[in-house]
This record gives structure tokens, sequence and C-alpha cells, in this order.
């Protein structure tokens, strides 16, 4: 009973505990350079009038929790506002709030996802890279925003998912993938390359008849696309999906092709680990990826990291994960 206990209290200590002190000290040990986002008084406009604006439920949330969080804080505890002013505005603490929540969410998920299918003498490896993936979430928020934590989530969650499909081809568990592809959509665009997960875990080149799967991978695209169109018609159209185009300043400028080679150097750190199989599947991804990879490179700016996060979190789970122990059909 007390070794279960043990148990369970490092598990909570190294899942929720640890996570959300380094996520903690990266919104108040140290200030972002990126973006004024500490000092905004409230929801800053171009989050409704830019590429934000299709991220709707991360504003809906943003908008709710500050206007909660403002009343309460007025309210309630008035003998704390003058502390937490000194820290960031009420604003800046909201979207703290919604991205702890949801990157302790994420850590939990990953915790699941690491212990999958893995032997007992990988479960103390698979914390070593757990480890190594909350490092990896938390050095990428000196670029706050409010809605890559709520995406990280949603993403790791349809990897979930995928894996439990994979291993025991329940429907239940592929009409929950799809339904988080719709959600999540609503968050970010990351939400495709849950789609590229499952074609690359799914798809065997040198077996025609795995393209059986084709249908279920048309389905997922299209658990995309409707949401994403649908976007486009109800926001304004004045607003575009992309602010420009900035291939050349990613070629060009120091601090962009530093994010780009923290990209590439990330991933290929993450695949020097992997064995043969898992190798294989982290081609396919990265082939299936090319869409995702490809618009980052022209419409986002590299020096953004945050945009490698879901390839090198991938990664992590396919090094971690025993193909060999199960067999497609």
């Amino acid at each position: 009973m007390l070794k279960t206990f043990d148990e369970k209290l490092s598990g909570f200590l190294f899942v929720v505990i640890l996570p959300f002190l380094l996520f903690f000290m990266s919104y108040y040990g140290f200030e972002s350079s990126y973006v004024g986002l500490k000092s905004m008084e409230k929801p800053p406009d171009f989050m409704f009038t830019s590429v934000y604006a299709y991220r709707v439920i991360p504003n809906f949330l943003m908008v709710e929790v500050f206007h909660f969080f403002e009343f309460f804080v007025n309210n309630y505890l008035p003998s704390t506002k003058d502390f937490l002013l000194k820290n960031g505005t009420l604003f800046y603490h909201s979207i703290f709030l919604i991205n702890a929540v949801f990157f302790v969410l994420s850590s939990i998920v990953l915790n699941k996802i690491l212990h999958f299918n893995t032997s007992l003498a990988s479960k103390y490896i698979s914390r070593i890279f757990h480890l190594l993936a909350i490092f990896f979430i938390v050095i990428v928020q000196y670029v706050p925003t409010n809605c890559d934590s709520i995406a990280v989530f949603f993403y790791l969650w349809g990897v979930w998912f995928t894996f439990k499909y994979f291993k025991n081809r329940r429907k239940i568990d592929f009409i929950f993938l799809c339904v988080i592809i719709i959600i999540s959509t609503f968050v970010r665009e990351t939400s495709c390359l849950n789609i590229a997960f499952f074609a690359a875990l799914f798809v065997d080149f040198k077996k025609v008849r795995n393209f059986i799967h084709l249908k279920e991978i048309l389905i997922l695209i299209t658990s995309f696309v409707l949401p994403y169109l649908s976007l486009k018609i109800l926001i304004p159209q004045n607003v575009s999906f992309f602010e420009g185009v900035y291939l050349m300043k990613n070629l060009t400028s120091p601090f962009n092709i530093a994010g780009l080679l923290f990209g590439i150097t990330g991933f290929y750190f993450v695949f020097w680990f992997a064995e043969p199989l898992q190798k294989t599947f982290l081609k396919k991804y990265l082939f299936f990826s090319l869409p995702y990879l490809v618009m980052i490179a022209l419409v986002g700016l590299v020096w953004e990291t945050r945009l490698f996060l879901p390839l090198i979190l991938s990664g992590i789970v396919v090094v971690s994960h025993q193909f060999k122990n199960i067999h497609t059909v």
C-alpha cells in the first residue's frame, strides 16, 4: 500500500507539480523580450482582426477568463491586486492561468502516451523523455500566446487516440480522434499534424494493401478542412489566413536562422535516439507533414520555435514507443 502511495505521489510530483513550477518560472522568473504581453491591460484588438481571429476557442477563453479573473480580484481579493500588478497585468495573469491549465493537462496526456505499450525497463527512460518534452515546451514560451498550450494539449490528445486506435482498432477511438481534430482546428492549424501522425502510423509504402486506410485518412482530412473553411466563411473577409510571406526573412534574419536551426537540431537530436522502425515512422511523419513545414517556412516566423514543437514532441513520443509489439492489419 505504501509503495502504491509513493508511486502515486512521485507521479503527481513529476507529471503535475514539477512541470507547473517550470512553467511558472518561465512566465514570472524572466520576461519575454519578444512580445509585450506582460504589459497589456486587456485583450489586444489584433487578436480579433489578424490571423489570430481564426483561433476562436483561445480568444473566447482569453476574454472570459480575463473578465472573470478581473471581477474575482476586484471583488474578493482586492488586497492582492497591488502585488499582482507588480508582476504583470491582470490580463497577463489570466493568460498564464489558461496556459498553465492546458500545459499541465498536456503533461498528463504525455505521461499516458509515454507509458503506453512500453516495457517495464523503458518506463524509467520514459520519465527522462517526459522531462525532455516538458523542457522543450517551457523553453518556447519566450513567445507567449493564448493558443499554443491549448493546441499542444489537443495535438497530444489526438496522438493518444491514434495510438489507441492503432492497437485496438476500436471505432470509438477513431471517432474521438475526428472530434479532436475538428475542435482543435478552431484552436490552431496544428490540428493538421494529427493527420500526418495517423498517416505515418498506418500507411506502409511497401504494402499496397495498407492503403485501405486511405478512407480513414480522407475522413480525418475532411474533419480538418470543413472547420477550416467554415472559419474562412464566418470570419470577416478582411482577415487573412496569414499576415505575410516571410521566406526571405526566414533565410536572412539571424534570429530566424537560429530558430530554424533549433527546429532542425531539436528534431535530429530526438531522431538520433530512434531505432530503425522508429526512424522509418519519423521519416514518413516528416513526409506527411510537408504541407505544414512549407507553410511555416513561407508565412511563419521560424524564430517562433513553438512552430516546431509538435514535430519535436512527436519524435519524443515515437522513440519511447515499442512498435515491434504491435502489428498492423
